[in-house]
This record gives structure tokens, C-alpha cells and sequence, in this order.
């Protein structure tokens, strides 16, 4: 077990049952009336804990010993589970991690919109292992055991997990963290590397170094082997994302394919791109099934991105009008169009988190059918002016079940429109993170 950077207080003196998981995939027991949340405890389990945390409403604790384990209960296959982050669930059985996210969706409908669907969709199911195709690893040279870092923090710490792999990262990246590191530790920049983005596509896997300082010509010619040896495409960014360059090869485009929809989508390495690229084309079909599209259609999608969703829809109706906050991503959604021969779609950028009302996409226009995927902290600024269009059909791609809820209740309970089906996408395995999509109809 490795070292944990946080220090219990007391451990409570008789061991205490687990009732359920939080939304976070912690534990939940009371005490005396008191909410005590536990790290790395299921359901139905007996155990003994140690208090993280006090204040006057809750407990934070962790797991100190368990003397009746769920038979839902698993070894985790990733040897720093319960010290990285990145992680909350590999301890529950993937099926019973699907069921507790479903349940979690239900019971945010319930609580804050007081409704459930009429049709519970069946969850769109994720390769447990080796799923993951984006992610923000941190960098960090360790004075004392003089050796560079890569990982995700440590959960309550500020400090990187010790890991030599990754079980959740696609091979390319997940089993060379360690050659990585090695390759780090060679720079005359060793401890000036910050952290690095990583982006896989069908062409190549890009890596973002965050360096402080500028690099020596040694320096790029350690990286430029390091790609070659690996195939990456390594990029450097100084600052900001505008300074983002190309280091190794020297022509690189990333992209991914549609195939359903004859499509191919280029993007960017920092650009927002689907994490899980087994599920996305399943979810795009799922979303396009739900909106039940023809060739009539006027279709409005909202938080478009590079034209993930955007394109698929544009196959098969009379019109979409898409809307982006980002002007990047709507110049990459542009030339996507361009690329695909795709001629009924208008972009538009707009900060949807911000009044809306006079853009000239919203006057004078009509749309019987929208899609939104807002981020997690939803679509609340906007979701009036969705329902006073007065679309047939609403469908609404989420990574936050509590936004999603809270934005149901506007759409149910002020403007009557039906939740009449709604389920989970299993996005993210083995964590916490809730995906989900739901339809809303007259």
C-alpha cells in the first residue's frame, strides 16, 4: 500500500454499517443523525472507520478495516486505487457501478424535479479498462527520491500519485508513464514541466508538454526520440493554448472517423473531444434515434463543439443551426463541414451562459427539434429560451445528473413538457462521473 499525504483523527469506536453511495461513490452511514461519508466503502458493508474531516453537519472518514464485505466487491485491478484520483469505483463491480449511476440519475429527478421518465433507456455500456482517450496528467520532480512524477493527484492532496501505469488510459499512454517520466527526468527542464495533455485519435496520439521554460535544442531532441520511439505527435506550450506548437512529426492532424455517417472529424489536441471514443458512436446514435430525425426537420444543437453531434444530424434533415461559446471550435466545426461536403449547417458563436435574447440565430427562426450537451454546470441560462421555441423534441446529453434534474424541473414543472425517456451512458467506468441523455417531448 502506498503512503497516503493525509492525516485521520480519530478512528470511531464501534463499526458502522454502510446505507448507500453518495454521488461521489462514497459511502454513506449516520451516526446519532449525523452523515458520515466513507471513502472506499460499499453499500451493505460493515466496517470500521477513521474520521478525514468534521463540521457540524457531516463526517468525511475512510475505509479502516472491513469486517463484512458486499458481495458486490471486487479487487481493484490499478495498484494506486485509494490513493489516485482518478479513480472512486474499481472496488465495485462494473455492472453494479452502471446500476448505482442509473439510480443516481433517478433519484435527481426525483429530488429536484419530483418526476421520472416514463421509459428507462438501457445504459450504453463502456469496455471497463483502457477506455480512456483524453486526460490531464500532472508532472512533478520529487527532490528527495530524485525521479519526475506522471499521474493523477492523490485524492485530499495535492500531491501525484506514485503510478507506474494506468489501467483507464489507452495502452499508448497508460503503459508507459514510467518512459515518459524517464524522458523528463533527462531535460535540462526536469522540474519545469507542469503537466501534460494527452489526446488520442485514429491518427496519432498527441502529447502537450506545459513547459515553464524553453527548451534546449538537447531538450527537443530528447522529446523528438521519445516520440519517434513511441509514435507520438509532442507538442509544446509555453503559455496559454494560443501558444500551443508542434515539436514531432512535422506535419500532424488528428482526427476520428464516423463511420455510420460517412463522416471524418479533425481536431485539434487541446481541442474538446469525447473521452471515450468506444462509446461515442453509440451515443451519437442513441441521440440522433431519440430526436427521431427527417428530412424536414430544422434542427438547433447547442454547446455544437467541433460538430461531434452537429454532422450526423445535418445527414439526415433540412437544416441545423449550430451555436458554440469557443470561436476555435466553431472555426474547426466550419471546416469539418467543408471537409465532409456538407452544405445545411450555420455556425454560430455565443457564450449560451450569457442573455441570449436578440442573437440573430433565436429571431425570427423556427426549430421543431434541439439537442443541447451542455457542460456540468448545465443549460440554466438557457433553458427558457429552449422551451419558450417550442420544439416536438428536446434531447439533452449530460455529465452532470444534478444540472440535468435541475434543468428538468424548468422544462416539466414550468413550460409542461413530458420527460418521457431518459438513461445513463457508461462514459466513464470506475468513476463517479455520471453521463446520461434524456428526452423531452409535448
Amino acid at each position: 500500500m502506498q503512503q497516503r499525504h493525509f492525516k485521520t483523527k480519530d478512528i470511531y469506536p464501534n463499526p458502522v454499517k454502510i446505507e448507500s453511495l453518495s454521488h461521489d461513490g462514497r459511502g454513506v452511514t449516520h451516526i446519532e443523525g449525523k452523515a458520515i461519508f466513507v471513502e472506499g466503502a460499499l453499500p451493505n458493508e460493515l466496517v470500521k472507520i477513521s474520521v478525514l474531516k468534521q463540521t457540524r453537519q457531516y463526517d468525511d472518514a475512510i475505509v479502516d478495516e472491513i469486517l463484512e464485505a458486499s458481495s458486490e466487491r471486487v479487487e481493484p485491478k490499478c495498484a494506486a486505487f485509494g490513493i489516485c484520483g482518478g479513480c472512486s469505483l474499481q472496488h465495485l463491480q462494473h455492472e453494479k457501478q452502471i446500476s448505482y449511476k442509473q439510480q443516481s440519475l433517478l433519484d435527481n429527478f426525483k429530488k429536484m424535479a419530483s418526476v421520472a421518465p416514463l421509459d428507462i433507456l438501457e445504459p450504453i455500456k463502456s469496455p471497463a479498462w483502457e477506455y480512456r482517450y483524453k486526460a490531464r496528467l500532472g508532472v512533478k520532480y520529487v527532490k528527495a527520491k530524485k525521479k519526475v512524477y506522471i499521474g493523477f493527484r492523490e485524492k485530499h492532496s495535492r500531491y501525484l500519485a506514485n503510478m507506474s501505469e494506468c489501467e483507464v488510459l489507452d495502452v499508448r499512454i497508460g503503459k508507459k508513464l514510467e518512459v515518459i517520466a524517464g524522458a523528463i527526468g533527462q531535460l535540462t527542464c526536469y522540474n519545469k514541466i507542469a503537466q501534460i495533455e494527452v489526446a488520442f485519435s485514429e491518427t496519432g496520439c498527441a502529447l502537450v508538454f506545459r513547459n515553464l521554460v524553453e527548451l534546449t535544442d538537447d531538450d527537443k531532441s530528447i522529446l523528438t526520440q521519445l516520440a519517434k520511439d513511441n509514435n507520438y505527435h509532442i507538442y509544446l506550450q509555453p503559455k496559454g493554448p494560443k501558444t500551443v506548437t508542434l515539436l514531432y512529426p512535422e506535419f500532424s492532424e488528428l482526427s476520428y472517423s464516423l463511420p455510420d455517417y460517412d463522416l471524418k472529424l479533425v481536431h485539434l489536441a487541446t481541442d474538446f473531444t469525447q473521452v471515450n471514443p468506444f462509446i461515442n458512436p453509440l451515443m451519437i446514435n442513441q441521440a440522433l434515434s431519440l430526436l427521431e430525425l427527417n428530412e424536414n426537420d430544422n434542427v438547433l444543437e447547442l454547446f455544437s463543439g467541433i460538430g461531434n453531434f452537429t454532422l450526423p444530424i445535418a445527414r439526415s434533415v433540412n437544416s441545423v443551426v449550430a451555436v458554440e461559446g469557443e470561436k476555435s471550435l466553431v472555426e474547426r466545426a466550419n471546416d469539418n463541414a467543408q471537409r465532409n461536403s456538407i452544405l445545411n449547417v450555420q455556425y454560430h458563436v455565443a457564450n449560451l451562459m450569457e442573455d441570449t435574447q436578440g442573437l440573430p440565430w433565436l429571431r425570427d427562426k423556427q426549430y421543431n427539434k434541439i439537442l443541447i450537451d451542455p457542460p456540468r454546470s448545465g443549460a440554466k441560462e438557457i433553458i427558457d429560451t429552449i422551451a419558450k421555441l417550442d420544439p416536438e423534441r428536446i434531447v439533452y446529453v449530460s455529465c452532470n445528473p444534478a444540472t440535468l434534474a435541475r434543468d428538468t424541473d424548468v422544462l416539466v414543472n414550468t413550460y409542461q413538457y413530458k420527460l418521457v425517456q431518459a438513461g445513463v451512458i457508461d462514459m466513464f467506468p470506475h468513476t463517479a462521473h455520471v453521463e446520461s441523455i434524456a428526452l423531452f417531448t409535448r
